[in-house]
């Protein structure tokens, strides 16, 4: 660091200032700040100075010597204090802590005022790092004796008249101290708060912060955190804690030091202006301001994880009408209604806002069909619709919806929020209450996809859906043991139709809970059959979708009763999931997979090597079969990429105790590499395709053709 005058007027370098504004710089001066609110309680007295000496931060033992506020709103210079006769000594002592990474002593005289008699003082300064302040510690020059007296008794003085709150807590986090500033700002008597847990003055929330950082605290780091505490009526009061641990000479952890200042007016008064500028008075929606920044942020994430986001726009048609014939007053009430109704059709993840006047629009992300969005859009239809009570009167609106699709329609948010507007006058334009996308195609798109939800749901009640069945070959035995179950719809029109021509409209109509169900059941009803005829071990997978998994938790209870009914162990049932499901960290998802296992049904992965899963997924999700995907199946060759990403599967699943199932096997040669690589089980054409249930008995009774090599 370059030498520099600490004379009155002197200025920090420009390189110093440049240099404070890196990131580096900033987290040191975090740490720091930190740092000197744990020696606020020091019994010397402790000074952070600019490059001028100016007083930027000061210890209550420091203030007290001085004789001036510890916040010293008059920005004083510690300079000024210095005795005229030493003040050559004192800028050569600066100039020399400046410029050293040592610790550098100076013993002069200092005054509280000119006029006042000057008082012996040892001056100890370093460089704080931050390239804009120094450090400087003052004690008085006295005997050690008199200076513990002084010392103790100016402690005691300060702690009992701080306007900061001091809490002492021993190792089990029980007050052993607090002064009378802590015990008023929480409304109690001091005897009233001695030998009480911190806990008691915590919400459960408070609680399990305090946790975390207790270990922290026993690992000698001090800390400095925003706490929510209760006061004794009730109320909350909001402080910092700059908390420093207190440990005994063997390095025993005894408990810890706070201290502890109120920011409950600042708090409100901070969480006031950002609701005021964030959010919408009347319906407590995000305003336009905050939707603006959720639709930079929600497109930015979409961008990263290559995923698409519809944007809603929502307009009342009618609401002129009401707001004319029942005043302000009832159009205000409606208005809060319909943020309620339209509230209820979306997830808690998605973003609703109130624009302005009656126009609301919705950000929904994180989709992988875009029928998911024509669902919503109907629900909202539908539920605005109903007629409103208001205040002994009534009144009727619907809305208009337009649609605007992240990527395709645009790729930025004012010209997405733009197209959507756009696609609203067109929905108004077409007859009101509907919805309307902003490209014709996808338009058209909709309306087809609205009559398959239309014909899946008369399948359902006309028994058009079957359940046919695909072999899982055992490659040590050539057995089979195991079959998958794959949904068909027998559709009057157009004949035999497999999942991929049907299940996304079931998926995004919600029917999929119910075909989904019927298909557990039925599965569970033909796999009893099979053992009773072929193998009492028999084992039917079961595909499980997402939307399931989000469902109702009294579907799980009822399969359960069904399977106990048919009097079938309930490893008999293999779930076949999706390997994103295991993404999907939401409350409902991970409970409805724990739910399954305990109820003793096994659980395969399928599809796998093609998403994000990890093994800490896999140890989580208490996996029991890996399926390889038939991307990596059907280009298998002796010298191939794919063999040996096969051979790694498999040697993974069997160190993590998992069997492996390899998909579409269409070929003998698969077949024997896959055998030579240690796979489990295998099903694909080269053994049978998916077949009806009486077909799959007749194989398996006859068995399947020689492996190759047995």
């Amino acid at each position: 660091m370059m030498a520099v005058g600490v004379g009155s007027g002197a200025l920090a370098p420009q390189s110093s200032i440049e240099a404070a504004l890196t990131p580096e710089r900033l987290r040191l001066e975090q740490e720091q700040g930190l740092f000197n609110d744990v020696y606020l309680l020091a019994p010397v007295g402790y000074f952070v100075l600019g490059f001028d000496t100016t007083i930027l931060q000061i210890n209550l033992v420091g203030a007290d010597l001085l004789g001036v506020a510890r916040h010293n709103p008059q920005q004083m210079h510690f300079r000024s204090f210095i005795c005229a006769r030493f003040l050559d000594d004192f800028d050569r002592f600066v100039r020399r802590a400046l410029n050293s990474k040592e610790v550098e002593r100076c013993d002069l005289q200092m005054t509280r005022a000119r006029h006042e008699q000057g008082f012996a003082v040892t001056l100890r300064a370093s460089a704080d790092g931050s390239g804009q302040a120094f450090r400087v510690v003052l004690e008085l020059a006295e005997g050690k004796l008199a200076a513990l007296e002084r010392s103790e008794e100016r402690f005691r003085r300060i702690v009992h008249n701080a306007e900061e709150g001091i809490w002492e807590i021993d190792a089990e986090s029980r007050t052993t101290f607090v002064n009378p500033k802590m015990a008023q700002m929480l409304g109690y008597g001091i005897e009233q708060m001695l030998e009480q847990p911190l806990t008691a003055f915590m919400d459960a929330e408070g609680c399990a912060i305090l946790e975390r950082n207790i270990v922290r605290r026993q690992h000698g780091i001090a800390e400095r955190h925003e706490f929510k505490f209760l006061r004794r009526d009730g109320s909350e009061l909001w402080a910092t804690l700059a908390t420093n641990p207190i440990f005994d000479p063997d390095g025993a952890y005894l408990g810890a030091l706070a201290l502890v200042s109120d920011i409950t007016a600042r708090r409100e008064s901070s969480e006031l202006m950002w609701q005021q500028a964030n959010f919408d008075t009347l319906t407590g929606l995000p305003n336009r301001h905050m939707f603006q920044d959720r639709l930079r942020q929600e497109i930015k994430k979409a961008r990263r994880e290559g995923l698409f986001l519809a944007l809603l726009f929502i307009d009342l048609d009618g609401f002129k009408q009401v707001n004319d014939r029942l005043g302000h007053d009832g159009g205000d009430s409606l208005l809060v209604e319909a943020a309620r109704r339209i509230g209820g059709c979306v997830r808690a993840s998605d973003t609703l806002a109130r624009l302005g006047g009656d126009e609301f629009t919705i950000i929904l992300s994180g989709l992988d069909h875009v029928s998911s969005v024509e669902r919503i859009a109907q629900n909202i239809l539908d539920n605005l619709s109903r007629p409103f009570a208001l205040d002994g009167d009534s009144g009727q609106v619907s809305a208009s919806v337009g649609i605007a699709l992240y990527p395709s329609d645009a790729s930025d948010p004012e010209a997405l929020l733009r197209h959507a507007d756009q696609a609203m006058y067109a929905a108004k334009n077409g007859g009101r209450n509907r919805y309307s996308y902003f490209t014709p195609d996808l338009q058209l798109a909709a309306q087809a996809r609205l009559q398959v939800a239309l014909d899946l749901r008369l399948a359902l009640a006309e028994r058009q859906f079957e359940l046919y069945y695909q072999p899982i070959v055992n490659l040590r035995t050539g057995g089979i043991s195991r079959a998958e179950a794959l949904l068909r719809w027998r559709h009057p029109q157009r004949g035999l139709l497999s999942p991929v021509d049907f299940l996304p409209f079931a998926e995004s109509s919600g029917l999929i809970v119910e075909i989904g169900d019927w298909a557990f059941r039925q599965a569970a009803a033909q796999v009893r059959q099979w053992q009773g005829g072929l193998d009492p071990g028999f084992q039917v997978s079961v595909n499980l979708s997402p939307v399931q998994l989000r469902g109702d938790a009294a579907l799980c209870q009822g399969w359960l009763e069904h399977v106990a009914a048919l009097g079938l162990p309930p490893r008999s049932i293999v779930i076949e999931l999706a390997e994103g499901i295991l993404l999907d960290e939401a409350a409902p998802v991970v409970e409805r997979l724990r739910a399954l296992r305990a109820m003793g049904l096994q659980v395969a992965l399928d599809d796998f090597g093609t998403g994000y899963s990890s093994l800490a997924h896999l140890k989580r999700f208490d996996i029991d079969f890996l399926k390889i995907d038939r991307s990596f199946v059907q280009d298998l060759v002796n010298d191939s990429g794919d063999l040996a990403l096969c051979e790694a599967i498999i040697v993974m699943a069997h160190k993590l105790g998992l069997q492996v199932v390899a998909e579409g096997v269409e070929t003998a040669a698969q077949c024997a590499l896959l055998m030579a690589a240690g796979c489990d089980f295998a099903q694909g054409y080269v053994f049978a395709k998916p077949m009806p249930a009486a077909a799959l008995d007749a194989l398996a009774r006859q068995g399947v053709a020689a492996l190759p090599g047995g």
